[in-house]
């Protein structure tokens, strides 16, 4: 009886096995996406990345190092997604014709100056003086005698593109100065220096700074959507021109309204939906059709 009841449940056990084993075969291999560059884009893709609903099926890392690496990246094909602040065709050594381009936000991009200067307001001139070196010294522009700590985006940053063909004109540079790749590192760095000022992307402006209006008019969604306020720029997502289902997913559900509507407007970015005027790689900009 003892033989009998020992073979039943070695039986039961390895029926058991065997279904376990049949269910497991057929799981899916989990897919991996990787997603590099702009550190502007990377609060949002992180936020949208945890409410993907095919998390179980799909592994997504993302990370920073810039738009320039980003592009540099997928364009080698050793990343699945090139995050950038600019257009690859704004980009030297890309190929912007191999890549695809998805656009799945927009991003303010706002000046800031350390919170105890009391500067609140620049006319796009004096922006432009402060940023060529031509005036160097607050009280030039209304403010206290104390020189001016310029910050910079470092080479390769698509905030910095985007800034630069925004705010100077052709032919002209930035002032050599300090320069730094991240908008967290820019942020601290002017929070902690008198008389600093840089710029980052609206995400990340909280109360440790001051943002400054541009000839009065102040960062906004909605003077961003009619370009009333002229700095920002386009959050792109490049692939191959042919890329994965599990990629192209993932961007699918950024782009969606559901996405739009929630996280990327929580987290201070402009829903893509709601812009009334499109730009060119060339900075042209015109009524959206």
């Amino acid at each position: 009886m003892k033989k009998i009841i020992l073979s039943v449940g070695i039986a039961v056990i390895i029926a058991g096995l065997g279904a376990g084993w049949v269910v497991a075969k057929k799981q899916p291999p989990q897919e991996k996406v990787t997603i590099v560059g702009s550190t502007a884009l990377q609060p949002l893709t992180e936020a949208v990345v945890g409410k993907y609903p095919n998390s179980n099926h799909t592994s997504i890392t993302v990370q920073g190092g810039g738009s320039g690496t980003g592009l540099s990246q997928v364009q080698a094909g050793a990343v699945d997604i090139g995050a950038s602040d600019i257009f690859a065709e704004q980009q030297d050594g890309i190929t912007a014709a191999n890549l695809k381009d998805h656009i799945v936000a927009v991003s303010g991009i706002v000046p800031v100056v350390n919170k105890r200067l009391g500067v609140d307001n620049l006319t796009m001139n004096q922006l432009r003086q402060i940023f060529t070196g031509q005036v160097t010294n607050w009280r030039e522009v209304g403010g206290p005698n104390l020189p001016i700590t310029v910050i910079n985006r470092a080479n390769g940053s698509g905030t910095r593109v985007a800034f630069e063909q925004t705010v100077l004109k052709p032919g002209t540079h930035s002032v050599n100065a300090q320069e730094q790749d991240s908008n967290g590192t820019v942020k601290e760095i002017v929070k902690n220096t008198p008389g600093a000022i840089s710029y980052i992307s609206s995400a990340y402006l909280n109360r440790d700074v001051q943002p400054v209006k541009l000839d009065g008019v102040r960062l906004s969604t909605a003077n961003i959507t009619t370009n009333k306020w002229p700095l920002w720029s386009y959050e792109h997502l490049y692939t191959k021109k042919r890329p994965r289902l599990a990629t192209q997913n993932f961007i699918n559900f950024m782009q969606s309204k559901k996405v739009q509507n929630s996280l990327v407007e929580d987290a201070n970015y402009v829903n893509i939906h709601d812009m009334k005027v499109e730009r060119t790689a060339d900075g042209q900009v015109s009524e959206r059709k």
